[in-house]
């Protein structure tokens, strides 16, 4: 049952947070820290007993497996399962939910009660997403992280923001559809072939499917994965949505909700349709790629601080699609570090301007200028941070895009070759925004206040997690090869690699998908 408390917690302490608001905002704020520091303790907990030791997992699957039948009659039940992928989503998702409250403490005047109940069933729908192993409970999770997070842009927003909040949600739930079409799909297909009707994922894996009715069924889900990473060009919504929304809706959006696009691609797409993913591979690599160069380029272009943030998280998250679809473990591995640390590095980024816009009352870099003199502590965060957006060594982005680009060369060497030029465009624009809003003089004649204990607090805490990761990013590492070797999306199924990949030498996710004598000596498929 603890998987199960892990959902309610956040669903209860929001509900709390919800009533006790009408009377008192101070307490409601405390309940929904309260809340989420109980659950990242939980978390940290779960991680301590079953993954502190590589191997340690209590099956060579998952640590933490809860099944119980919910509509029998249709194959639906409520299986919940943790594992080394799950627990490291689900201690990022503490971290960030804290940091959200933390962020939002000041920020947040009116009908702070429902936007904390807001805040944390966004939480509770992003946890139930990493733990469900039914297909039917992970749609339903996937559809009620929308509700919530619509109601913080639409409300708390700035000024556009009821524009970005349906936009964020059209975006978001027609591609949901298609996934729900999908599943649908694959639902019946297995019933036919097995005479089992069932949602579940275990069950699901190596569903015999034609290569026309897996392409079209991996596409329903590949869209929807997509759309919430965002691959270009269905990354339209997300600008709009970074930028309209509170601080608090920035961060999880950036830090958690295009995570579980990414979590998506890695537990779902690849697993279940290997053959067909394998054929969209060049073409995801290609959109990898270009949403490196192409959100560096925009970001660069941008006058509005947190828009151009918003932008940066469209070239970062290029390279989890180029992790994944590189086939290979040290990419795989890149993918899933740079899942923690862009959330970590991209949600401070978003903290810090949520703050600065709170002393400027202005996102305009044009208008700024000549800040660090009067904010020193923020401009020498803000330093830091830019400079783990930009892959310094030392930090977590760092070891993330270093182990992609190596895994990517491997598979392709032209494809490494133009996502590693991402790494100059991101020093461009990191540089150029601490330029723009912290260098320089002070022409508008800024007396601000510096970063206060509480926000200082925050920002050390982040701090410390980003330069863990890039010096000992071990422990994240093996936590993910126990799910990485173990995911087994077909029962002696062979993989054949496009030839316009160069044959990539490494079995993805290990010899579980390839078989040692599935591949030539030389390394390519037979």
């Amino acid at each position: 049952m603890i998987l199960a408390w892990l959902i309610l917690i956040p669903f209860v302490g929001g509900l709390l947070a919800w009533l006790v608001g009408r009377g008192s905002a101070k307490a409601a704020r405390w309940i929904a820290m309260l809340t989420m520091v109980i659950y990242l303790a939980l978390t940290i907990a779960i991680w301590a007993g079953s993954f502190s030791q590589p191997g340690q997992a209590k099956s060579p699957a998952w640590a933490i497996d809860f099944n119980l039948p919910w509509i029998p009659q249709f194959g639906i039940s409520l299986h919940l399962a943790l594992d080394g992928l799950s627990i490291i989503l689900l201690i990022l998702t503490g971290v960030l939910g804290i940091i959200s409250v933390a962020a939002s403490w000041t920020e947040i005047e009116e009908r702070v009660g429902f936007f904390h109940f807001s805040l944390l069933w966004v939480l509770a729908g992003i946890t139930g997403v990493f733990l469900a192993l039914d297909l039917f409970l992970f749609y339903f999770f996937w559809e009620m992280m929308l509700v919530p997070m619509y109601f913080l842009i639409a409300f708390w927003g700035h000024e556009n923001r009821a524009y970005a909040a349906v936009k964020f949600f059209l975006f978001t739930q027609l591609s949901g559809l298609l996934m729900l079409v999908a599943i649908l799909g694959l639902y019946f297909i297995h019933g036919q072939n097995t005479g089992t009707y069932t949602f579940d994922y275990l069950q699901l894996l190596g569903t015999q499917l034609t290569p026309q009715a897996a392409l079209w069924l991996m596409l329903g889900f590949l869209i929807a994965f997509a759309v919430k990473i965002p691959v270009v060009p269905v990354h339209t919504w997300l600008p709009d949505a970074h930028t309209e929304a509170p601080t608090a809706g920035s961060i999880i959006l950036a830090g958690l909700l295009l995570k579980t696009g990414a979590y998506g691609l890695i537990r779902f797409v690849v697993p279940l349709f290997p053959s067909a993913a394998s054929t969209a591979t060049p073409l995801m690599m290609v959109l990898g790629v270009i949403g490196i160069l192409y959100g560096a380029l925009l970001a660069f272009g941008q006058t509005d601080l947190k828009r151009m943030v918003a932008y940066t998280s469209i070239s970062h998250m290029g390279f989890v699609v180029l992790g994944v679809f590189a086939w290979n473990q040290l990419a795989l591995q890149g993918a899933v570090m740079q899942i923690v640390s862009h959330g970590i590095s991209t949600g401070a980024l978003f903290a810090l301007v949520g703050a600065l816009q709170e002393r400027t009352h202005t996102r305009e870099m044009g208008q700024m200028g000549g800040l660090w003199e009067t904010m020193p502590r923020m401009g020498g965060i803000a330093m830091i941070f830019a400079l783990a957006s930009m892959g310094l060594p030392g930090l977590g982005n760092f070891v993330a895009e270093f182990l992609v680009l190596l895994g990517a060369y491997q598979a392709s060497i032209t494809m490494a070759i133009l996502a590693s030029l991402g790494l100059i465009t991101a020093t461009v624009y990191a540089l150029w925004m601490i330029q723009k809003a912290f260098q320089g003089s002070n022409t508008a004649a800024w007396r601000l206040p510096d970063f206060s204990a509480r926000e200082l607090a925050i920002m050390g805490v982040l701090i410390v997690i980003i330069v863990w990761l890039g010096l000992f990013p071990q422990p994240v590492l093996d936590t993910a090869q126990l799910t990485l070797n173990n995911i087994e999306p077909a029962v002696g199924q062979q993989i054949t690699l496009p030839a316009a990949l160069d044959a990539p030498t490494l079995a993805f996710y290990s010899h579980k998908i390839l078989p040692a004598n599935s591949l030539s000596q030389e390394g390519g498929p037979r």
